[in-house]
């Protein structure tokens, strides 16, 4: 029961962390929200601070567990179809997924405030994506799937414009489908450029429905 208690608490402190940020939301606020006293969650956590580190403790799993990390890397694809299709799922997730997108916007508001989550945002918005994307394109270059090149560079110049798109999907939530039609152009576009030319299937990579005039 406690745990459970404690992990109510966390999911509704990232809910109005995210949208009032950590400033903005206080103890008897998320206490309420709750259905709690604030010694209901004192019992648990010693303070504001420590409901924020455990919650960026628990979004820090959570993103590794879905999403891989340089520890838990995706699996090198055995083709380019299977790059854009992993890419898919991967974006698709993280525009869909309530606890990422929260934690996304969370991350946007208290990078400037917070050293641990300025550390956490270059991490998941940028760097933790290179990192994560370079052993991938180092085995696919191995396969013969991609021309040879540096691979930090490849996954950098991959990673950064998908990034920013999904970034545009949390400003402009409207825009969902159009958003993730971009990535998928712009994974297509990646594979035109750095696909091997003698890698099976390079010639299958246009959109279904296209056709030549």
């Amino acid at each position: 029961m406690a745990k459970d208690t404690k992990e109510r608490i966390l999911t509704a402190a990232l809910e109005l962390f995210s949208e009032k940020g950590y400033e903005g939301t206080n103890i008897r606020e998320l206490s309420a929200s709750l259905g709690l006293v604030k010694s209901g969650i004192y019992k648990h956590y010693a303070s504001k601070e420590d409901i924020w580190n455990a919650l960026l403790d628990r979004m820090i799993a959570y993103y590794a567990e879905n999403l891989g990390s340089a520890e838990h890397l995706p699996p090198v694809p055995d083709s380019l179809e299977e790059l854009v299709n992993m890419t898919m799922r991967m974006v698709s997730f993280t525009i869909h997924d309530e606890k990422i997108v929260k934690t996304r916007k969370l991350l946007s508001i208290e990078q400037f405030r917070d050293d641990r989550a300025r550390e956490l945002a270059t991490k998941h918005f940028l760097t933790g994506l290179k990192e994560m994307f370079t052993p991938v394109f180092a085995g696919m270059m191995e396969k013969g799937l991609l021309r040879q090149d540096d691979p930090a560079m490849v996954a950098f110049a991959y990673t950064s414009p998908i990034s920013a798109l999904i970034h545009q999907c949390d400003r402009e939530p409207e825009k969902t489908e159009q958003i993730i039609a971009k990535v998928e152009a712009f994974s297509r576009h990646f594979i035109k450029i750095y696909g091997n030319e003698q890698a099976e299937g390079i010639k299958e990579f246009s959109r279904p429905g296209d056709q030549e005039h």
